[in-house]
């Protein structure tokens, strides 16, 4: 609740319309690998988009019906639609305010937005080849509604990109909830490490953000939120109490 609350609450105080990003971020842990070459607008959101260009490269979108259900504040989906050509993207969230939002700053012929709840999504049976999920199954009613309603949307052998994280102790029952659905994990990858370094290196920036945008008294749940170096939550992964995973499921 606290987090769907958060959501809501951005659209007043984002009046510079500063938030298109809502994930932890991810960064690379080699230095060896060549950095994500962006443009001048979408470096400051280098780590969040890091987080999308990794998902969304997993397979090849390319003429493919995309969907993205909790697209949040639809940064990441203009990122993926602009950068991997698929046919359609659609981005689905439970905030109707999110989806005003997205409309006005991203959509084009091939990217739109609309207003839908994870576990009743709004689309035909078998009628996409792709679903992203990024950082958002945590905040659900019930992951077993969701991952039928993933199921139900995609086409036979369709992809479900997912990233999100769970405490150490879920683990396992997030693979049979998988299984269980009708999900063929093609891929599995522990990123934690990635996305404790993104929250490090991006702290400055995004404590500016919250002094800047929040209110005095939000601040240290803001901080809270955001997973800001030294609070509970980033300890949790620094600690690898919650563990952040990356799959690429197969229907």
């Amino acid at each position: 609740m606290m987090m769907r609350s958060w959501y809501e609450a951005l659209v007043v105080i984002d009046r510079q319309k500063q938030i298109s990003f809502m994930n932890y971020g991810y960064s690379e842990l080699d230095p060896a690998k060549k950095s994500l070459i962006l443009n001048d607008a979408d470096e400051a959101n280098r780590y969040a988009i890091q987080m999308y260009h990794h998902v969304a490269s997993a397979i090849d979108l390319r003429d493919q019906d995309v969907v993205e259900i909790g697209s949040g504040r639809g940064g990441g989906a203009a990122y993926v639609s602009r950068t991997f050509n698929p046919k359609s993207m659609l981005g689905v969230d439970i905030s109707k305010n999110a989806v005003d939002f997205c409309n006005k700053s991203f959509s084009s012929d091939r990217l739109s937005f609309s207003h839908g709840d994870a576990e009743n999504i709004p689309l035909a049976d078998q009628s996409t080849d792709v679903v992203i999920n990024i950082e958002s199954s945590h905040c659900y009613g019930s992951m077993e509604r969701f991952l039928a309603e993933v199921h139900r949307v995609l086409k036979p052998g369709g992809h479900f990109l997912f990233v999100d994280h769970r405490d150490d102790d879920k683990l396992t029952l997030l693979r049979q909830q998988f299984s269980d659905r009708g999900f063929t994990i093609a891929t599995e990858t522990d990123i934690t490490a990635n996305v404790v370094k993104a929250l490090e290196l991006d702290d400055d920036r995004r404590r500016e953000l919250i002094r800047n945008a929040c209110p005095q008294l939000l601040r240290r749940e803001a901080e809270e939120f955001a997973a800001l170096v030294g609070t509970r939550t980033y300890e949790s992964f620094r600690s690898t109490d919650s563990r952040y995973l990356s799959f690429v499921l197969k229907k």
